[in-house]
């Protein structure tokens, strides 16, 4: 699908045009030099490596940590706004609950939930501009609700009544890519596009790690590397590509994969929602200020099915769930607002109620939705028409005009 760039709203600032780079940042692969809130790589005795750099603004305690890389991106952030995070990780995950179990009752032919994900979404999500254009697969329900995408316009492609459902341009939000990873080459065009109209914004791909194995992905890597593109690419690491864990696609961890192509990379804690804004700000800055891509690796857990018709006990046990659990995103800031009386229990209480009201708008929304037309599928296939297409039209015709009893009920 071709989008039109809307990219060209503002004069695009260069690296060489504005003094300093994006917190002096340039060729870092994310982590900070002995700063508290990143997780160091270290060796064991037997040489190999442990865990990688993790950048982590909040424990699963609720804990709040300094890093000195990236404490600046979330310093003004404000009682009220994170109160906003964890409003919009919880009603993303009833909209999600709520989608499954319509899946369940018939009502969508399938669904992919983004359980365990919000942090990931949200925190990035909330971090793009407006002017910013995004690039989904078919996973990002938090990233569209950031987006002001209605959550029932997320449906009708599962219920198979329309092709997407809502216009890529009025939110700046392309329409879900099916095909694994060829959404980060639509990303990497429309940044050089981005580039070449001298736009001050920025452009975000999604993936996940089982997509990061796909050619399209590597393609995207070195045309955004050597044309310098505005575009930021935004691995979601869930552990699992459907049954395939990430340790039988890679030998080195995600983000390490820039280094090669020589850009940025950095992994960031994905559970973590303060984390996830702080890091995908300070890449989205860098694409700005004309210093070109950025892989930001978010390390995180797929809680639910790959989609609902995936049975992830076949390949997966109870205890790496119930380790992620602790790490829950909702959990982790919920507590971190108690601790700090950000918030009282008049909020949760009222939270709770939009949400089921949420689910319930949900719920009337997908039953409400009309049938497609029967022949909208032979529209727009040629500008001028074609024979082939009239001929197959007017089988269809015939054959739906087959199951009309004599009466023509």
């Amino acid at each position: 699908m071709t989008v039109e760039s809307s990219a060209a709203r503002k004069p695009r600032r260069t690296a060489a045009g504005k003094a300093g780079t994006a917190g002096g940042k340039t060729g870092t692969t994310g982590a900070a030099t002995g700063a508290t809130g990143t997780k160091r790589t270290t060796r064991s005795t037997a040489g190999k490596s442990t865990d990688p750099e993790l950048v982590q603004l909040l424990t699963p305690e609720g804990k709040r940590v300094k890093n000195a890389e990236y404490d600046a991106y979330v310093a003004g952030i404000t009682p009220e706004e994170l109160r906003g995070l964890y409003r919009d990780m919880v009603l993303t995950r009833r909209f999600d609950a709520e989608a499954t179990a319509l899946q369940r009752q018939g009502e969508l032919g399938l669904w992919a939930s983004l359980l365990g994900q919000e942090a990931a979404q949200i925190g990035s999500g909330r971090a793009t501009r407006e002017d910013d254009y995004v690039f989904p697969t078919y996973r990002e329900h938090g990233v569209a609700w950031c987006r002001g995408v209605d959550p029932t316009n997320l449906l009708g492609m599962f219920r198979g009544v329309n092709n997407g459902g809502w216009d890529p341009n009025s939110n700046n939000f392309h329409l879900y890519t099916i095909v694994i990873g060829s959404q980060t080459l639509h990303a990497t065009g429309y940044a050089m596009g981005v580039a070449k109209d001298g736009a001050d914004s920025a452009v975000i791909a999604y993936f996940g790690d089982g997509a990061s194995s796909q050619g399209d992905v590597a393609e995207s890597f070195t045309f955004s590397a050597v044309y310098n593109a505005p575009v930021v690419f935004f691995c979601q690491n869930n552990q699992w590509a459907i049954s395939e864990p990430t340790e039988k696609q890679t030998r080195v961890p995600l983000y390490q994969r820039a280094q090669g192509y020589g850009f940025p990379g950095v992994r960031v804690d994905g559970n973590d929602v303060l984390a996830c804004l702080a890091v995908t700000k300070w890449a989205l800055e860098r694409a700005r200020n004309g210093e070109g891509p950025t892989l930001v690796e978010a390390f995180t857990y797929r809680m639910g099915a790959h989609t609902t018709s995936d049975d992830p006990t076949r390949y997966r046990g109870d205890e790496e769930r119930l380790a992620w659990e602790a790490k829950d995103p909702i959990l982790r800031l919920r507590r971190y607002l108690e601790t700090s009386n950000h918030a009282d229990e008049g909020f949760f209480a009222e939270l709770e109620s939009e949400s089921e009201a949420l689910g319930k708008r949900v719920r009337e929304a997908v039953r409400a939705m009309p049938d497609p037309d029967h022949f909208a599928i032979f529209e727009n296939v040629y500008a001028d028409g074609h024979a082939l297409v009239d001929e197959e039209r007017a089988q269809f015709a015939a054959y739906q005009a087959s199951f009309a009893d004599e009466g023509g009920h």
